[in-house]
């Protein structure tokens, strides 16, 4: 494997992200807004610093995007048990018809992405997904950086 197969993998992922956000622009959504959205299904009631971290925005803009998503009734703020300074998401029962809308759209995007790949290379890519997902995580932890 080439350099150049980082550039087309990092620019599949740009071009990824580009239409997911001019998908979800019409259902009255920015992607960060649609990412937040589906990220509090999938990993539901963390706090405002976990879903920055794991949308990889800053606190600060994450905060304007909940203000937004709470102004529209898809998400409220709860206080923290743990924490009397940080606020856990929850979905709203109002937004649970947008998530599954936003579900759909991510779908279709995979179909389209995944045009003209049978099912076993459908597999196969989410198994080599997969192994890179755990390669890079294995990567990340202390003893790999340090050893």
């Amino acid at each position: 494997m080439s350099i150049e197969t980082g550039y087309r993998l990092a620019d599949n992922s740009r071009q990824l992200r580009r239409l997911f956000d001019e998908r979800v622009r019409s259902l009255g959504l920015t992607g960060p807004q649609a990412r937040l959205l589906l990220a509090l299904e999938r990993s539901p009631n963390a706090n405002q610093a976990f879903y920055a971290e794991r949308l990889e925005i800053e606190p600060i803009t994450l905060t304007r995007i909940v203000d937004r998503l709470e102004e529209a009734g898809w998400v409220e703020r709860q206080a923290d048990p743990a924490d009397r300074r940080a606020r856990i998401l929850h979905l709203t029962d109002k937004s649970r018809g947008i998530v599954a809308r936003l579900r759909l759209t991510v779908e279709g995007l995979f179909e389209d992405m995944l045009n003209g790949f049978d099912q076993a290379e459908r597999d196969s890519f989410a198994a080599s997904l997969e192994r890179i997902a755990a390669n890079l995580a294995a990567a990340r932890q202390p003893e790999a950086i340090n050893g």
